[in-house]
């Protein structure tokens, strides 16, 4: 029971009182007046009333940026992120991956990102996509450590100098995770994919020694997009000369139909006629044109090479380099992504007086070619 609450009358407490002429006069003295001064109450301010006002809340602003540099430490340390795969390096020159050993695969989750956002464009299911690539073997470990990762390369183009880049099929690339994470991204960009094991290479992934838990990690830089199904983009120009062959354009994706004119006799110097002028950049010399392209005799119209009838799978040609005949060479330079181009080459500008006799080409034979420029790579 509190004291407040028990019954008045007697005392609570009965205290011995000393007795006033037994307490020496220095001992007994008014509160505050006097003797020690550890005894005294507090001292008067000698601030005014405002000042110590503005004392009070320099106090209590000190004491929130305190509690708010400590909540923000703890907020941080809380929320702070994990590590992360990431990679550095220029694009289409170098692709650096670091793969953190704290980061370990888990679930069964695709997952893309792009630290390097191209502004070309986007890439389609069905699209031929032309990327410098790095991927890696990313694994769980085992026993003791097993909250770690490791990881190895198994592949790069970007270590692969001078060598030429092939195209992956969007949609039959070999890999689920490439062919999933690639579609709406867009060229010029820088492509990073975290690949689950169920989407990865499959039975074929034994070849790689991959493990049926293993993921892939790849780094893509993708360099161009073309679609196998696109047709020239551009400003048509008429073709009057009787004297060269004549093109019927068909379905955008499908080879035109190229006639020689009969009983003519072929050009003696190269002839580039542009049909269709693109609306895209110009090949420069030492770059790399894809093109969709037919290749036929001045002679007779037989057709001796065509990527149209290789499955429609579009090829890329160095230009300005000698990597191909001179009639190509020249012809192609300057043209625009985009265009259809009408070639025909006199024996000095295709094979030479060697021909090519696998193609059954002779040394005297006069080349046609029709060319639709679908993209370009760099150098």
């Amino acid at each position: 029971m509190a004291e407040d609450d028990k019954p008045r009358g007697e005392p609570a407490v009965k205290a011995k009182l000393p007795n006033a002429k037994n307490i020496r006069s220095p001992e007994f003295k008014p509160h505050g007046l006097g003797g020690d001064s550890r005894n005294r109450g507090p001292k008067p301010s000698g601030l005014t009333a405002a000042q110590a006002k503005k004392r009070r809340l320099a106090i209590v602003a000190g004491v929130l940026v305190v509690a708010v540099a400590v909540g923000a430490v703890a907020t941080w340390y809380l929320t702070r992120p994990g590590p992360e795969i990431t990679v550095s390096g220029d694009f289409g020159k170098d692709a650096e991956v670091t793969i953190p050993k704290d980061l370990v695969p888990e679930g069964d989750e695709l997952d893309v990102s792009a630290p390097i956002q191209g502004t070309g464009k986007k890439i389609a299911d069905g699209d031929m996509v032309y990327a410098r690539h790095v991927f890696y073997q990313w694994a769980k470990g085992t026993g003791d450590n097993a909250k770690k990762s490791t990881s190895k390369e198994l592949s790069s183009t970007f270590k692969e100098a001078g060598g030429q880049i092939q195209p992956l099929l969007i949609g039959k690339s070999g890999v689920k995770g490439v062919d999933k994470g690639l579609v709406g991204q867009t060229v010029g960009s820088r492509v990073l994919l975290q690949v689950p094991p169920s989407q990865g290479f499959g039975e074929q992934g034994q070849q790689l020694n991959l493990g049926k838990n293993d993921w892939l990690v790849f780094a893509l830089d993708i360099l161009e997009s073309v679609s196998p199904k696109a047709g020239p983009q551009g400003t048509e120009h008429k073709l009057d000369d009787k004297k060269l062959p004549q093109v019927e354009a068909g379905k955008p994706g499908e080879a035109p139909k190229v006639t020689v004119p009969k009983d003519t006799a072929p050009p003696k110097e190269l002839q580039t006629k542009v049909l269709v002028e693109g609306n895209g950049p110009a090949v420069a010399k030492g770059e790399t044109a894809i093109v969709q392209y037919q290749g036929q005799l001045w002679k007779n119209g037989k057709i001796f090479d065509s990527s149209w009838q290789k499955g429609g799978t579009p090829v890329g040609f160095p230009v300005g380099t000698g990597g191909t005949v001179p009639g190509f060479d020249k012809g192609l330079t300057g043209q625009k992504v985009g265009s259809r181009v009408l070639l025909v080459l006199p024996p000095k500008e295709g094979y030479g007086t060697k021909g090519a006799p696998d193609a059954g080409i002779k040394g005297d034979d006069t080349l046609v070619f029709l060319v639709e420029i679908l993209g370009k790579l760099p150098k």
